[in-house]
């Protein structure tokens, strides 16, 4: 249910359920966790890239998952869900920059997963959204997630109205970072996604580990992590050697 490719720098890990529109199940969650795994073992790779197979990036929770735990008991749903919030979290403190690669619709569970991701990258005809309240659900474990990315306002609006949004709407509000014309889709996330394994390894992992480290933290905490993170940068091998090549 996964497919996962590394060439060029770039971990490329594929939801590969086409004809469940990438709905998430347990399989799939579990292979999923893997591939992150993997790809942060891996030495050569700068860069993931998470996408779908077929029409859709990822339609949420599959459905026929959600009927059959329907009746089970409050330590089950507790462990289901903890594996999905294990999964975001995972994402989060991956060591390299994660990028979502979104066509078609990222519904539920599965805009949840874009959300979770450091970039989101989509066609023009891609759809987010989070339907979950039109049938009596709640998308609790991306609400944090969701809450950092777009206002309160308008993550109250995403969360309660359950309506999908167009990619530009999506972009405006924060929601993702950049929108592709679909003919131009897959040459934008090679290009983007190129251009990101090309920088400083060690600067855009320190970066990231500072962005996320900052959340919540008071002002002068948040301060005093950024001087940390300064002094470590400029002991990198990375950041001696642009000072060497700097201005020449």
């Amino acid at each position: 249910m996964i497919d996962y490719q590394a060439s060029g720098g770039i971990a490329r890990i594929t939801l590969n359920r086409p004809e469940k529109r990438n709905a998430l199940n347990s399989a799939l969650l579990e292979g999923l966790a893997e591939a992150l795994k993997r790809s942060g073992e891996d030495e050569s790779a700068r860069v993931v890239v998470i996408g779908g197979a077929g029409q859709d990036f990822c339609a949420g929770m599959d459905i026929v998952m959600l009927r059959e735990t329907a009746e089970a008991g409050v330590l089950e749903h507790l462990e289901s869900a903890r594996k999905l919030a294990d999964l975001y979290s995972a994402m989060r403190h991956h060591r390299l920059p994660v990028v979502a690669a979104v066509r078609g619709r990222a519904l539920g569970g599965g805009c949840g997963l874009a959300t979770a991701c450091d970039v989101v990258l989509a066609a023009e005809s891609a759809q987010f959204g989070y339907p979950e309240v039109n049938i009596g659900f709640v998308p609790a474990i991306v609400t944090s997630l969701l809450r950092r990315s777009v206002g309160e306002k308008q993550a109250f609006e995403l969360l309660t109205r359950g309506e999908p949004v167009g990619a530009a709407e999506a972009c405006r509000m924060g929601l993702i970072t950049r929108v592709y014309p679909d003919a131009e889709f897959e040459s934008g996330i090679a290009a983007y996604a190129g251009a990101l394994a090309d920088k400083p390894a060690s600067a855009i992992g320190l970066t990231k580990r500072l962005l996320h480290h900052i959340d919540g933290l008071p002002f002068q905490a948040a301060l005093e992590a950024g001087v940390e993170i300064n002094a470590l940068a400029r002991m990198t091998e990375d950041a001696r050697r642009g000072f060497r090549g700097f201005g020449k």
